[in-house]
């Protein structure tokens, strides 16, 4: 832990003035591998109480340049104030890393709606407003309720599958449940989903890995390098070339070929091939990642506390009400930017136009004021108010399919499998966006009681 100093507040510094510096006692939430070592609540415990908006810098780390800094925003009211008020805080300015983009991959990052804003948006000379809502509309017709139910079996099946093939092959009665389980059922899921053939679905786990975990040496493959010497950012439009090109292949299928999928949806939906590549990469990456990255925290966390398990495993609490506690614990996302459109000004820290604002989920997750002892995993918990799948016009919208494959794993895990237990140290992914855990080696054979 930093110890907390007795600055009574962090002083305004716009991003890239220079000699903005983060103050003394302010602790550092930025460098990725903080993460690695998990998620560091006591840095925002501090935060939260002496320094809710606070300047961080933004240092080079591991080849990647270093950016102007950022305002940490780490209370859950005021993660929730920016996450609603498009107006003022804006996917469209900046998009939604904290890294800042490269000024001409800008224009290509905007396609996706995630880096868009509900019009009218904050548009500079010669835009347009983003298409946003237009968009989100159609992503909101291929994830009917109706569509996502009719995977329930199938998804139940998948989850039976992989836990009892990972049981049987378990050596010394243990097993890595990210390889053998949870990276496979969240990837069958979205090619069931989406409507990918099972041959190709190697290739979705290829992309989001190559794009989520950039930021951790082991976990990717090594960057590819620009002329400078500096790593090209793996979302740039010279990266996904293999990626939109298969897009534009499956959307001419199922143009052909339709069937009860959202790539059907999509091929049919009068997207210009821009949009449909962009749908297409954040459905891949997002509705990967969001389960590859929940599922293993939601089962880590059970296996810290054996006494929350037993009451899910001996049906004392609902399922989904687990689902919705294990997520508030183990938010798929750990941040996300905004970027400021005008001056303004938040819990008391003024703002100016330009500035990136970064919230961050796992924070506004344990805040105090709002979760009642809230490092307890208390698997009833109600209300459960976390923000683990945003909030505003950007709330994810593929949330109730990841809430069902998550429901399912843990109902399936409970049905058949012992209380989980480490059987090795986990490793976490080295990102400050994504929560991840790429190995997490857990017993799977025994009394399932």
């Amino acid at each position: 832990m930093e110890p907390a100093a007795d600055d009574p507040a962090v002083s305004a510094a716009p991003a890239g003035r220079p000699g903005a510096r983060r103050r003394p006692g302010v602790p550092d939430v930025f460098d990725p591998y903080l993460y690695a070592a998990g998620v560091p609540h006591e840095r925002y415990r501090v935060l939260r109480d002496r320094y809710p908006v606070a300047w961080q810098e933004e240092p080079e780390v591991a080849g990647w340049p270093a950016g102007p800094g950022f305002w940490a925003v780490t209370r859950h009211a005021d993660v929730v104030r920016v996450l609603r008020d498009h107006t003022t805080y804006s996917s469209w300015l900046g998009a939604t890393q904290i890294r800042d983009p490269d000024p001409a991959d800008l224009p290509f990052l905007r396609r996706t709606m995630l880096n868009q804003d509900p019009s009218p948006g904050p548009c500079g000379p010669g835009e347009t407003p983003a298409r946003h809502g237009r968009l989100r509309r159609l992503v909101s017709r291929a994830f009917t309720p109706a569509r996502v139910g009719a995977f329930a079996g199938r998804m139940r099946e998948r989850a039976r599958t992989l836990l009892a093939a990972a049981r049987d092959a378990a050596e010394d009665g243990a097993a890595d449940v990210v390889r053998t389980v949870t990276d496979e059922y969240a990837l069958l899921g979205l090619t069931d989903l989406l409507g990918v053939p099972a041959a190709d679905r190697g290739l979705l786990l290829e992309w989001t890995v190559r794009v989520i975990g950039y930021q951790d040496p082991e976990d990717a493959p090594a960057p590819l390098l620009g002329p400078d010497g500096t790593p090209l950012n793996p979302r740039s439009p010279a990266l996904l070339g293999e990626m939109f090109g298969y897009a534009r292949e499956l959307a001419a299928y199922k143009r052909a070929h339709p069937a009860d999928d959202v790539m059907t949806v999509l091929a049919h939906a009068g997207l210009d091939p821009a949009e449909l590549e962009m749908f297409f990469f954040l459905l891949t990456v997002a509705g990967n990642d969001t389960v590859r990255g929940s599922a293993p925290g939601g089962l880590l966390a059970l296996a810290r506390d054996p006494g929350a398990y037993r009451t899910l495993a001996e049906g004392a609490v609902p399922s989904a009400a687990a689902v919705e506690e294990l997520l508030r614990f183990h938010p798929p996302v750990l941040s996300f930017r905004r970027t400021a459109a005008r001056d303004t000004e938040l819990a008391g820290t003024p703002i100016r136009a330009g500035d990136k604002v970064v919230v961050f989920h796992a924070s506004a997750n344990h805040d105090e004021r709002v979760f009642t002892d809230p490092h307890r995993l208390d698997l009833g918990r109600s209300p459960n108010p976390h923000v683990s799948f945003g909030d505003g016009p950007h709330v994810c919208l593929g949330s109730h399919f990841a809430r069902l494959q998550l429901r399912t794993l843990y109902e399936e895990w409970c049905a058949a499998m012992p209380p989980p237990e480490l059987a090795g140290e986990p490793r976490r992914l080295v990102s400050h966006f994504i929560n991840g855990i790429t190995r997490l080696p857990l017993r799977v054979s025994g009394p399932r009681r």
